[in-house]
């Protein structure tokens, strides 16, 4: 990781004066001691960094971000003295370097222009929208038990070919295109790639939500194929990547209502569907904040 020494400094001081008083301490000789160094962090991604309809929204009107998102609860775990936060959902790689997102307040700056010469730390959770997950998903819904419909992963991986797999394949190349450009702007920064989390268990849950057991694991065996594409990239291109995989297992969309850290088709906690709430938002934040410290 690129700063990491110069990172856990700043993350150590900081975190020890969390909570404490801002006025500075003097110590036996009379001398006031230094203020903590300024900790520049910047969150870029998509929907699973900004938090859509998780309560209470902030940001840029339009990207549905939360400020309980993962940004936001890791900003005040590591004791971040900047803090900027432009993740938007529905944003692609694109949106991120070279093109404006078009949303439904009007058009988001590239979300690379929040990035500079001083940032320490940036985090991106980025991919899904690129292989267009989501509505993928949507597209597995059966609201009738087999044999009554038909399977999404049948359809998606007729002929021996795989859609989703495929799309991971063409997209990973830019995601470390990504990486460089976050590199080249913030050259001293640590670059975090967030993953996706274990949004069903094996065999999915049908009557908990409505997705066939095959359609549910094909699913899984998707993102479980993005994380592992993105964790190479981020490893050929000098970032870390961060599972949140295992401490989203057995709070998937299957669990019950409160022990949830992602919802399911319908959700049964404020949040999107098919993405973090408010629980797993701030467990993927100590997930993050305990790699920052190792």
């Amino acid at each position: 990781m690129r700063g990491a020494a110069k990172l856990l400094a700043l993350i150590a001081v900081a975190t020890a004066v969390v909570g404490c008083s801002a006025r500075p301490v003097s110590d036996e000789t009379g001398q006031e001691d230094q203020p903590a160094p300024a900790l520049d962090y910047v969150a870029l991604g998509d929907s699973g960094a900004s938090g859509p309809l998780i309560p209470k929204a902030t940001g840029p009107p339009g990207c549905l971000q939360s400020d309980s998102n993962y940004p936001h609860v890791l900003a005040g775990l590591i004791g971040a003295a900047s803090f900027t936060d432009v993740s938007c959902s529905g944003a692609r790689s694109e949106n991120v370097v070279t093109e404006p997102q078009s949303t439904n307040n009007g058009p988001i700056p590239v979300q690379l222009d929040a990035v500079s010469a001083d940032t320490d730390l940036v985090t991106i959770t980025i991919g899904g929208n690129d292989v267009d997950l989501v509505s993928t998903a949507r597209g597995c819904v059966n609201l009738s038990p087999e044999p009554n419909g038909s399977s999404c992963a049948d359809a998606l991986t007729e002929g021996g070919a795989d859609v989703i797999g495929d799309a991971i394949v063409a997209a990973a190349p830019g995601w470390g295109a990504v990486l460089d450009a976050i590199a080249e702007r913030a050259p001293n920064a640590d670059v975090v790639v967030v993953g996706y989390g274990t949004y069903v268990r094996p065999g999915g849950c049908y009557g908990t939500q409505p997705v066939w057991a095959r359609d549910a694991d094909y699913l899984q065996a998707s993102v479980d194929r993005m994380n592992e594409a993105l964790a190479e990239q981020a490893q050929q291109h000098g970032a870390a990547f961060v599972d949140v995989r295992p401490v989203s297992v057995g709070h998937d969309a299957c669990a019950a209502p409160d022990e949830r850290y992602l919802e399911g088709v319908v959700p049964a906690n404020p949040a999107a569907p098919l993405h973090p709430n408010a629980a797993g938002m701030a467990a993927f934040a100590q997930v993050v904040a305990d790699s920052l410290r190792l």
